[in-house]
């Protein structure tokens, strides 16, 4: 099988990379920067010669998108943006001119679509789009949109021979060098593990293994395509989160952080809160609906697989040395 995977070189395209190219398929990567014998420069925004390699592919996963662990500011989040809806558009421009279009087309997408909420969680079929929720930072509702715009895209693309399909994933944890799980061991690892302004809102997650599984599960379905969530059936909240984290690096003391400490502690570590203090409760309907189960679907186990990876070495720098990864 040849798969296409456009912004291939971060840490979700690291792990997919891997996994494929294990399984013995022909993978190639789309990228900015290249720099190895399967990856093919692109600029993420007008068609060229990289269009040549999805023509003739069975599979392209489109992961391409400005990072997502950067301050808010207008001027990141209109490069968000803009990476992620002018990407997808070009892609689907690629598949629809190709005289051999790819059978089927996965494309990252978030789950901080959902709304920030408490009280249930948020599926395929009942869950609410959020964007116009009380008593939160108007800028959220932007971060809505930008997933919203990137899903459209796909979804109005002109591509009637190949299936579509909408990632909406949460945090996919892997004990790579650079990523989420990383930087959140870092912070257990310090002691500053504890629960932030309360720790009540809900993280959803997902194992890197399932994850890949998951990918591999959607390619051979046929009959599923639209918005699919990749996220572990059982979010839960921070404060719980992180206990969990600590416990499996080992680390009894964990300081909690207000709001305001976490404002601080978001701008030391470039990042913004709204990925600390969103309450993402997502859970996987279609997927399991569909008959797909998880290996890991508990946080308190999968910490503790993922921690003992990376206590043997198993955590590696991405291609890009980064880490980093458009999913949120």
């Amino acid at each position: 099988m040849k798969v296409v995977i456009p912004g291939g070189t971060g840490q979700i395209g690291t792990v997919l990379d891997r996994a494929l190219t294990a399984d013995g398929h022909d993978v190639v990567l789309l990228t900015r920067s290249p720099a190895g014998p399967r990856q093919v420069r692109w600029d993420g925004a007008t068609l060229g010669d990289w269009a040549e390699r999805i023509d003739g592919s069975d599979v392209v996963v489109n992961l391409a998108g400005r990072s997502v662990s950067c301050r808010y500011t207008a001027a990141n989040l209109d490069a968000m943006m803009r990476s992620r809806v002018e990407s997808t558009r070009v892609v689907g421009e690629a598949i629809g001119r190709a005289a051999r279009p790819p059978r089927v087309w996965l494309q990252m997408s978030t789950a901080t679509i959902y709304a920030h909420r408490f009280d249930a969680a948020n599926d395929e079929h009942a869950g609410l789009i959020g964007g116009d929720e009380h008593g939160v930072p108007g800028y959220w509702a932007y971060s809505v949109q930008i997933a919203r715009n990137w899903e459209a895209a796909q979804e109005q693309a002109a591509t009637p021979h190949t299936r579509k399909v909408a990632l909406r994933s949460a945090m996919v944890m892997s004990p790579d060098r650079g990523g989420v799980f990383d930087v959140l061991s870092w912070l257990a690892r310090l002691g500053l593990g504890g629960p932030v302004a309360g720790g009540r809102q809900y993280v959803s997650w997902i194992h890197d293994r399932d994850f890949v599984r998951a990918v591999r599960f959607l390619i051979a379905r046929e009959d599923l395509a639209g918005a699919v969530n990749l996220a572990a059936p059982h979010p839960l909240p921070q404060r719980e989160f992180m206990r969990a984290l600590r416990s499996a690096w080992r680390m009894p003391v964990g300081l909690p952080a207000t709001g305001w400490m976490a404002e601080l502690g978001a701008f030391a570590l470039r990042s913004d809160t709204e990925l600390l203090l969103k309450s993402r409760r997502v859970t996987p309907g279609r997927l399991t609906d569909a008959g797909f189960t998880f290996t890991h679907p508990h946080w308190p186990a999968a910490a503790g697989e993922l921690a003992r990876r990376r206590r043997r070495g198993q955590g590696r720098a991405t291609a890009d040395g980064t880490g980093r990864s458009p999913a949120g």
